[in-house]
Order: C-alpha cells, then structure tokens, then sequence
C-alpha cells in the first residue's frame, strides 16, 4: 500500500497555526515578516517565527515558511537575511517562486531545503529535472493538473510532490497573472493581489462572474491521490480563520487516516466551513466547465457563521516522569513523550531539620507544565525520607528537564556560514534585437520583415520564413509529445530559436535543435535569475513586466523588454469564450470581458480551449525611445495579439518616426 501523503495546512495567524495543530496536521505552511504571497496575512517574524517552530515541532508538525514572491536585485540581501533567519529559527523547508532567489539561497546555503512554489507554473516532469538540479527537493505542482498528468509525471519525477486538494482556486495559472498588478498597481507576484477574478464582468450581452471559481476540494478522490504516490496535499487558506482551519484539517485527517474518500455527510460539512455555491474538481477529473464557476453567496456566509468558535489548542502530549531523590545524589529527572528520553540533574538535597519533603509536594511542583504542550500522565518518584529541596530547585529541575526535551525535538539549527556570499553574475550584456510575437499569420505585413531582427508565431501556427516559435504557456505531461513532434517540424522549416516560457520546456526546445530565449512569463526580475539562466542555455531573456524602467537599468545579462503590445493579464485553463460565445465547439478565436467601468479586456484562445486575458491598453514607447536607450534598453520586443496587419504596419510607422499613438496607452515607467 502507497504511502500516506502528507498533510500540509495553512496557518495564516498564531491562532490559525494551534487550529492546524489540533486538527491533525503533519505539516504547516506561514509566512514571515516579508517575501511571502499573503502579505495581509497575520504573519510570524522574529522570535513569533521560533516560537512558531517549537510549539509544531513538539507536536511532530514540520513548518514550511513561504518566500514565494518576486524578489528585485536590490531585495537579494535581505531576501538571503529572511532565509537565515528561517533555517536558524528551526523551519523545514522554505517555499521558494523566484529563481533568482532560489539559486542565490542555495549557493549560499546548501543546506536549506527547498520547495518550489506553484508560482513557479510547474506542469510536468521536465520541470522537477530542472529544478533537482537547481537544488530543489519538492515542486508544488499546478492545480489545474489532472489525475491522469499527475501519475504521469510522479513517474519520471526525481523530487517529491506536493499538491492542492482543497480551498480557494486562482483563475489564471499561478505565477501567470498581472492582472492585479497591471490594473490595480497590487502584484500578485509580490503577495498583494485584489483579486479582480472575484468582481462581475460583462460578457457581450451577459453580466456575471465569468473568472470566479468555485473552491476546489478532491476529498472524493481520496484513494486515487494516495494511490498517485503524491508526497504532501495541501489545503489553501493563509487568509482564512482559525475554525476554518482546524475543520478542514479535521476531516481531510480523518479521510488520510483512513484512505477513503469523503461521504456526502463531511463534503457537507465542508462547504459549510467555507465555499462558493459549492466546490469543483473540474481540473482533476478532466470535466472543465461552466458548473465549475461560483460566487460566494449570502447561503454559503451564513452557513459559516454557524461554525462553533475554535478556542485553541487543547492537545496535549503524554509525557511519562521518573524522579529519583535520594541522599548524597544529586535529583534526578526522566521525560519520556514516547520517542524521546531525556534525563537531567539538580541539587543535592539536605538533611530536613523540620520539613521533609513529601511526595504530594514533589508530585506537584515536578507535574506542572501548564502552558506548554505537555501533559504528565505517569509520575514514577523515588523518594528517600527526612530530605529537603526547596520549591525552587524543584521547579528548576522540571524547567531543565523541559529544555532538553525541546532542545531534542527542535535542536538548535547548525550555524551557517557567515562569509560574504559571491552573488552570481550574468554573463552577457545586452544586445542590441528588436524582435515581435504575431498571434497569426495573417497579422505580419511585409514590412515587419526589414523592422525586426526576429519574429516568432505561436508553434501551431509556425509557417516558413519565420525564424522562432512561441511555446505554449502550458505544458502538462500528456502534451509533451505532441509539442516534441511539432517543434521538430518547425526546425525543419526554418526555424532556429523558441520564446520559452517555463523550465520544464526547455529541454524539448535543445532536443530540437532550437536556440531557447527566454520569455517574459518566467518572471526574470533580478540578476541571479539572468545569471541561472544563462547557465541553463538561454540566449536572451524578456525582463519581467512588473519592473520599473530603474529596475530593469539596474539588471545585466543579455535581456530585452516588452516595448509595445497588450499584456497578457492572465493564462486561463477554464474557457471564458466558451462561456461567452455560448458556443459549445469553442470555435471563437476571440471574445471581450468589460468590467463595472466599462474598461473592456480582449480575450483570445490560446490552444484548443486555453484562454488568454490582455490588458484593455497596449504599452507603447514609440515616443519614448530615447528614455528606453538612458535605461539601457537596446533589446526590444513587441508584442501583437489583437491588431490587423495594417494596424501593426502603422505601429510600427510610429517607432521609425518617433511619434505617438493615437488613444491612450500605457507606458514603461
């Protein structure tokens, strides 16, 4: 029989993390002071993070600390700071997103283990390679991963993986929105998302919640996950309450413990801890449509309120005593919680003159240990008659006897090393290409083949003539093949490089001979990642768009900017144009999502149902060419989705010229 996954629980709060402890949790995941993607969370920094750390530890809970955010190149110091801080606080393992930040905290401090955060977009086996080498242990896989991708990949995987089975589900792939950022000036990748997904849109002629999900919970595939070989499945919820918490822990404990899947009884129980008109495991089984969208209903908060109030942790653990006091030896204390043994020394007790000690008052100075998580359940004491201790020597005794019981379960991290760390460098500096991503063919007039060095179509629709491919921005297991078979019959077409998007894609690109540049959805904002990646092949490499233009001057390497285009804004698994064209083949390459102020975002198919959402404004520089050449900007990349030929050919009259678009845009800053 598979071994049991583990179960990894949020804990959001000090509260949220005694909740976790009493439902049963193997493992808990929380934030510290800075660099994690629940900014607004109650999170643990200092001397609450070690606290934290012994009081789960006590317990046989591991702690993962989250610093999944993007770090800046100016962040790199204080982000390698947060990682010592964690490792000597005690913490197991740490939830990394940014490359950058990863490969400087290993070379740093090989020592640490590392977990690669679902914003990371990991799909598929060729991921978990990349990221082993890289030193990383454990990849949190996307939700959006079937059954059938996820046994795949635990096939070929050399590192553990963790996944989702219940709570709140993103919209877009993770680590692909900028939705919030672009829009709203709140970064996603920086912990601070409004989340936009959860407010009504227009669809055409429709008004509704086309980009909110319902909640995801897969306690009915139970066996099938246990069965999967998954290493750790994990519940969503650093924002949510403690009665959250500790009922959702409860019952998925219950359901692992007995490897069965939920009956309709606790499912019920589940939605009335928290959910959205219900919960959906459309992505796990395959069935992705519109039942699996869902609001938060004036039903479901009632429901919710009707929880019984979590009053902390009253678990306590057994912990078996032997005290020996006797004459001329100094007392002795035995702990025992039923893995470790621990034995201390105190005084050497006097002769009493007139107030022996009794074994009612050594019993109950030496038992109490009211506040911590112990409870004594044996008390064995040897006592020889006519001795005398006073109370505080005992109560010493039984504080020595504790500390080394906690130094057992969470022993003092080793001490790292407090040389100056040598950060990585990139190697290259930047060229000087101007390169462009049509979405058709149909899209690139004749002049866009003497104003670019470079033009890329996305792989399907590879023709002759055109030097690069855009890999898709999602691979699963399931669709590696296919995408091997046609990036070879590109290469036999011409092509000779490929924008990649996710490390668990560049293998297949260097299989077909191909030359790897990096694209924009690899999140690249500081040096260490420039530096990683060139390391791994890649020739040249799109900055992130959440940099600012002194950002980005601050950065080396061979990288280029995004200077005109629409951005994408999000990377959708659930079709919306199915949703909005009403159309059940999903034959519409294109729809419109407009929001409460009438601001209207394109929206185009990317793959057979795969949706992408771009910003209502294109970015444009055209104007601004000489502010992009003071910041070091010589590496330029348009980027065309929604424009007829004849509009790019005017877009591109304006960067010859120098002059602004019509209408509004938006600008690098």
């Amino acid at each position: 029989m598979k071994k049991r996954p583990e179960l990894l629980c949020p804990a959001g709060s000090p509260m949220a993390l005694e909740a976790a402890i009493e439902g049963g949790a193997d493992a808990v995941y929380l934030g510290g002071a800075a660099f994690n993607a629940r900014m607004y969370a109650k999170n643990f920094g200092g001397d609450d993070l070690r606290s934290a750390v012994l009081r789960a530890h006590a317990y046989g809970v591991k702690v993962y600390l989250t610093l999944n955010t993007l770090v800046t190149d100016r962040e790199i110091p204080a982000f390698l700071e947060a990682a010592r801080e964690a490792h000597l606080a005690g913490v197991d393992a740490l939830i990394v997103a940014d490359l950058g930040g990863a490969a400087a905290i290993h070379r740093a401090y090989p020592e640490i283990e590392l977990h690669a955060s679902t914003q990371m977009s990991g799909h598929n086996s060729y991921m978990t390679k990349e990221l082993a080498r890289m030193g990383f242990s454990r990849m949190v896989i996307a939700r959006e991963t079937s059954l059938e991708d996820l046994k795949k990949t635990m096939q070929h995987s050399p590192i553990e993986i963790e996944m989702f089975a219940h709570g709140a589900l993103c919209v877009s792939h993770s680590g692909q929105c900028l939705f919030s950022s672009v829009v709203g000036g709140r970064s996603g990748n920086r912990g601070e998302c409004a989340q936009p997904c959860r407010l009504p849109y227009a669809c055409g002629k429709k008004q509704g919640y086309p980009l909110s999900l319902k909640d995801l919970s897969l306690a009915a595939h139970v066996p099938a996950l246990i069965e999967s070989g998954v290493a750790s499945l994990k519940i969503e919820g650093r924002m949510k309450s403690p009665e959250y918490v500790y009922d959702t822990t409860r019952v998925w404990r219950k359901l692992l413990d007995e490897g069965r899947a939920a009956t309709p009884k606790e499912l019920q129980i589940l939605a009335g801890v928290f959910s959205r008109g219900g919960f959906t495991d459309g992505y796990f089984t395959g069935r992705i449509g519109r039942e699996m969208l869902g609001v938060r209903s004036e039903e479901d908060k009632n429901r919710s309120r009707a929880i019984q109030p979590f009053e902390g942790l009253k678990r306590r653990i057994p912990l078996e005593a032997k005290v020996e006091i006797l004459a001329n030896r100094p007392a002795a204390m035995t702990l025992f919680d039923g893995v470790r043994r621990v034995t201390v020394y105190g005084e050497v007790p006097m002769e009493a003159l007139n107030a022996p000690l009794t074994r009612e008052a050594v019993e109950r100075s030496l038992t109490k240990f009211g506040g911590t998580p112990y409870t004594v359940t044996s008390f064995d004491l040897t006592l020889e008659e006519g001795l005398m201790l006073p109370v505080s020597k005992l109560n010493e005794l039984r504080r020595a006897a504790l500390q080394a019981l906690t130094e057992q379960v969470c022993p003092a991290p080793r001490p790292l090393t407090e040389d100056a760390v040598e950060l990585s460098t990139p190697a290259h500096r930047r060229a000087s290409v101007v390169s462009a991503r049509f979405e058709h063919p149909e899209q690139i007039p004749q002049a866009a083949h003497s104003f670019f060095d470079r033009i890329y179509l996305p792989l399907r629709r590879h023709i002759p003539g055109v030097e690069g491919v855009v890999l898709p921005p999602v691979l699963f297991e399931g669709d590696l093949e296919e995408t091997k078979r046609l990036l070879r019959a590109a290469a036999e077409r011409g092509a000779t490089h490929a924008l990649v998007g996710n490390l668990g894609h560049l293998e297949i690109v260097l299989e077909a001979g191909l030359r790897p540049v990096g694209d924009y959805r690899l999140n690249v904002a500081n040096n260490q990642s420039i530096a990683a990646l060139e390391a791994l092949g890649m020739e040249e490499i799109l900055l992130s768009p959440e940099l600012t233009l002194p950002q980005i001057r601050d950065l080396g390497g061979n990288t280029g900017v995004i200077v005109y285009g629409r951005l994408p804004l999000m990377t959708l698994e659930k079709c919306v144009i199915r949703e909005i064209a009403d159309c059940k083949t999903c034959e519409a390459d294109r729809a419109t999502l407009t929001d409460r102020r009438g601001v209207t975002f394109p929206v185009l198919r990317e793959g057979d149902h795969r949706n992408v959402v771009y910003n209502s404004l294109p970015t444009c520089m055209s104007d601004r060419q000489e502010l992009l050449t003071r910041h070091g900007i010589c590496n330029r990349h348009f980027l065309f989705s929604t424009e007829s030929a004849r509009e790019v050919e005017q877009i591109l009259q304006a960067y010859r010229s120098g002059a602004p678009l019509p209408g509004t845009v938006r600008r690098l800053k």
